[in-house]
């Protein structure tokens, strides 16, 4: 009887129906924490009110229903996703009112964020982000060791000059940041450029490493592991391995015994009962 309720609670949660119902009400909650920004009437705030509560109800109900459609429970925490949203679901219970109006504001606020992780494409492109961190690390140390020696060269060369642009190593790496986001730039280098007009090299090879090499190193690294993360999740929609080949035919064959199990198992309880009854 439990297992049968479990199986209607996981039709409902994978229900196109109900997922894209959850996305239509974060959207909602979205538009209502932007409308509550706004100078409203005290009945408009009244009615905003009751339909924030509405929606903290309703994501409440969902997270239940994801939870007990879960088979093994602590497979529902073993998903950093589903944790998010707990703990969003259940910071959005603390009242707004008192204390911790400020917290509850703010948690509110993030139920935004619950839309990434209801679609799929959303939680591919996070993950890969996540998962690219450690390697952009790397690059960006190197930017780091880049832009000190720049910072460093340009301290000494053109203190003289401009001593609020380039009085120090720390300001100086604020002016580096500054040329390399191309925000009026050309005003600094024509400034050093009237004192020492070869200094036109020293901007255009900083530029060059840093927008262009660099940037393009970063934008190739993300797009190598959302490679990768795409793959991933195409096997696991088809129950096949990363690989491919006869590696995935022997995935589909095990996913298919899980499944014979699973009836197995089923049919037996059937028995049980039958036979109790």
């Amino acid at each position: 009887m439990v297992f049968r309720f479990q199986r209607r609670l996981k039709k409902v949660d994978s229900s196109p129906v109900f997922q894209w119902a959850v996305i239509a009400v974060i959207i909602i909650s979205a538009l209502l924490i932007g409308a509550k920004t706004h100078d409203l009437p005290e009945p408009a705030v009244h009615l905003l009110s009751i339909l924030d509560s509405a929606i903290t109800v309703f994501f409440l109900i969902e997270i239940i229903i994801r939870f007990m459609a879960t088979r093994k429970k602590k497979e529902f925490f073993k998903s950093g996703w589903n944790i998010f949203d707990t703990v969003i679901v259940i910071g959005s219970l603390i009242p707004a009112g008192g204390s911790g109006v400020l917290l509850a504001r703010l948690l509110r606020v993030f139920r935004v964020l619950r839309l990434v992780s209801m679609v799929p494409e959303l939680r591919l492109l996070i993950n890969a982000l996540i998962k690219a961190i450690p390697r952009m690390g790397y690059i960006a140390l190197l930017m780091f060791v880049i832009f000190y020696i720049y910072a460093a060269i340009g301290s000494i060369l053109f203190e003289d000059i401009n001593e609020v642009l380039w009085g120090d190593v720390s300001i100086s790496m604020l002016t580096l940041f500054r040329v390399a986001t191309f925000e009026d730039w050309t005003d600094v280098m024509y400034e050093t450029m009237a004192v020492h007009p070869m200094s036109w090299i020293f901007y255009l090879s900083f530029i060059f490493l840093t927008a262009f090499i660099f940037l393009n190193m970063m934008v190739g690294t993300i797009l190598e592991v959302m490679g990768q993360e795409h793959e991933s999740y195409r096997a696991e929609l088809h129950g096949e391995t990363e690989e491919g080949g006869e590696p995935a035919s022997r995935a589909q064959i095990d996913s298919l015994a899980r499944e014979l199990m699973e009836i197995k198992t089923l049919l037996q309880q059937a028995n049980v009962q039958n036979k109790q009854g």
